[in-house]
């Protein structure tokens, strides 16, 4: 069952109003006395947790070129919110290096928001949702700054495969006020970004954010007025990620 972007969001943003007054104690305590928490995390190869993330998901899109009797006027593409749950494995190779495996489950949404010229000279407009629910393989290198205290800095980048749990890529587009903007079932992108490290007492707690770009063309062109315009879609989204390892 999909939520509404707008329940997503503010449930996120009551997960960070929670997690901000469960680590405000924590900050004053560091403030006056100056204890390395977890100061064997380094020595331990392996390290395992979960993530909570919210993302904006857009497109990369290229449209075909018009012909002069086409009645299509505008073709334009919103981002919307979304979230991530996923599992944190992280293989340390050096205190500073490590690569990380984050299984991830993403619900992203974007809208293409078309605009009509009728015979009659009158326009009419249709927004069509492109929702996505990705199981995502990212592969990530990791390289940390040394710590100083309980604070250590960031920077990741690698790639990852994604395959979409509720692809509508078989859809029978029937009729013209339901057709659906169908995009291809597997994704691989890019993956750079960077964050922060705080070492609490009883685990480690990370924020970063990352920007994600696919490769291929995701765009299916089913003959349909919607799709036929499109050239290319490629998805891009920007993620804001919490970690929590122990």
């Amino acid at each position: 069952m999909r939520t509404h972007p707008k329940h997503r969001t503010a449930l996120f943003s009551a997960l960070l109003l929670a997690l901000a007054v469960l680590l405000a104690p924590e900050a004053r305590a560091q403030k006056r006395i100056k204890t390395e928490n977890l100061p064997n995390f380094d020595l331990h190869p392996f390290h395992f947790g979960f993530l909570l993330s919210y993302n904006t998901a857009d497109f990369f899109m290229k449209l075909k070129p018009q012909l002069s009797t086409d009645t299509l006027q505008t073709v334009d593409h919103l981002r919307q919110p979304g979230f991530n749950l996923g599992i944190v494995g992280s293989f340390n190779m050096t205190p500073n290096l490590s690569v990380r495996f984050i299984p991830t489950l993403s619900f992203q949404d974007r809208i293409l928001k078309y605009r009509f010229k009728r015979s009659d000279g009158t326009f009419i407009g249709f927004d069509k949702p492109v929702e996505s629910t990705w199981l995502e393989f990212p592969v990530l290198l990791k390289m940390r700054s040394d710590r100083i205290n309980n604070f250590a800095v960031y920077a990741i980048a690698g790639g990852k495969y994604s395959i979409d749990m509720a692809s509508q890529k078989d859809v029978n587009n029937q009729i013209d006020d339901e057709v659906v903007v169908k995009i291809k079932k597997n994704d691989y992108s890019a993956e750079v970004g960077a964050g922060a490290d705080m070492f609490l007492p009883y685990f480690k707690f990370g924020m970063e954010l990352k920007f994600s770009v696919g490769i291929p063309n995701l765009a299916i062109d089913d003959g349909t007025r919607f799709s036929s315009p499109i050239e290319s879609l490629r998805s891009k989204c920007w993620i804001v990620t919490l970690t929590f390892e122990g």
